[in-house]
């Protein structure tokens, strides 16, 4: 049928065969009023798109199209948007939908809405048509207003696209710690996550360390705003130069389930915190709450961000005229099948935009 009946996109039909993607048509949900329809110039690919198709994260709705960094121009808009007219450059990242109504809505963290709606694999309401929400290795994205972003003209799209998940997940948590002058942060993991982490936590004038496991990424963590570069498995002690140094560690890698975590905690200033964002498949080490007691540190987490802090990050990346490290791919069953393959591998530096739309839906 075709847009707007239904839209196309490069789908995982079973996740025994994730690498495995066809190109196929599905049903968006249905239009209302604060929609907003999006032609999609390209995606950025994430850590995410991999643990659902592979079954990490669990079972997953197949037929099943990922992608939730998304960067397009919005073709069609519903007759109570206000924020967005057809022609704009939009994002949209991992969220596509909330209540509008509860306590988080009504308080900026929306993102913590107990009925929100993730930009893929989360099932409409049957008044908004029922259907499996489709993500953006697509032609078209379908998304509520509060959900769809304007990027700045100074900001690529191919470099936008990734920012609207890894970089909003990463800068959330450092905007409400505090971090900035005269604050230690640690970042853990220096990959797609990680390297947004840094790049941000230095820009927003923090003296930043980067906790990694790989002596072959030291430079571009300088590059990127690091000031000192810790390598955890150079020996058993090597917490122990970085006692009570940190006021914020910000764990963006998906390995935490594998961290001597009596060792990390150590390295936090008193009623420093341990903060996660990287979310592995498997569960942490056991812990006993004693861990928690020497320097009165404590451990979190957190779930992307909201509406007004996407619009905060954006702004400092103008301001401050931040580029992140991507690699692109022409979007295609074969590159699809790369990308996540090179994001499991941990082979990207540090971040994949899938791109050339147009050549992979031309009739649009």
């Amino acid at each position: 049928m075709g847009y707007p009946d239904t839209f196309e996109g490069f789908m995982v039909r079973d996740q025994e065969k994730w690498t495995e993607f066809h190109k196929q048509e599905f049903q968006p949900k249905k239009f209302q009023d604060r929609d907003i329809d999006i032609k999609i110039i390209c995606c950025g690919v994430c850590g995410s798109d991999v643990h659902t198709i592979n079954k990490g994260w669990g079972p997953a709705p197949m037929p099943l199209c990922v992608g939730h960094e998304v960067i397009g121009t919005a073709v069609k808009v519903g007759e109570k948007v206000t924020t967005v007219k057809v022609g704009d450059r939009v994002g949209v990242g991992a969220q596509i939908w909330s209540c509008m109504e509860c306590k988080p809505c009504k308080t900026d963290n929306e993102n913590y809405c107990p009925s929100k709606i993730d930009t893929y694999g989360a099932p409409y309401p049957e008044e908004m048509g029922g259907v499996i929400a489709q993500g953006g290795y697509s032609s078209h994205i379908r998304a509520h207003e509060y959900f769809t972003f304007k990027i700045p003209d100074s900001i690529p799209s191919e470099e936008a696209a990734p920012m609207m998940c890894a970089g909003l997940t990463v800068y959330s948590p450092l905007l409400r710690a505090g971090v900035g002058p005269g604050k230690q942060v640690a970042i853990g993991g220096e990959g797609g996550l990680g390297h947004f982490a840094i790049m941000f936590a230095a820009a927003m004038g923090a003296e930043v360390s980067v906790l990694s496991t790989s002596a072959d990424k030291e430079a571009a963590a300088k590059q990127l705003g690091a000031k000192n570069f810790i390598l955890t498995d150079a020996d058993s002690d090597w917490a122990k130069p970085w006692a009570f140094t940190c006021n914020f560690m910000l764990n963006t890698a998906d390995a935490a389930h594998k961290f001597d975590m009596p060792a990390y905690l150590s390295t936090l200033a008193v009623n420093g915190e341990m903060h996660h964002v990287g979310l592995p498949d498997a569960p942490l080490p056991e812990m006993k709450a004693q861990m928690f007691a020497p320097n009165g540190c404590k451990m979190g987490g957190s779930h992307i961000g909201s509406r007004p802090e996407m619009f905060r990050m954006l702004q400092l990346v103008t301001e401050k005229k931040l580029k992140p490290m991507i690699e692109t791919i022409p979007i295609s069953e074969e590159g699809c099948a790369t990308a996540v393959k090179g994001v499991h591998e941990n082979t990207v530096r540090y971040r994949y935009t899938l791109v050339d739309y147009d050549k992979a839906f031309p009739n649009r």
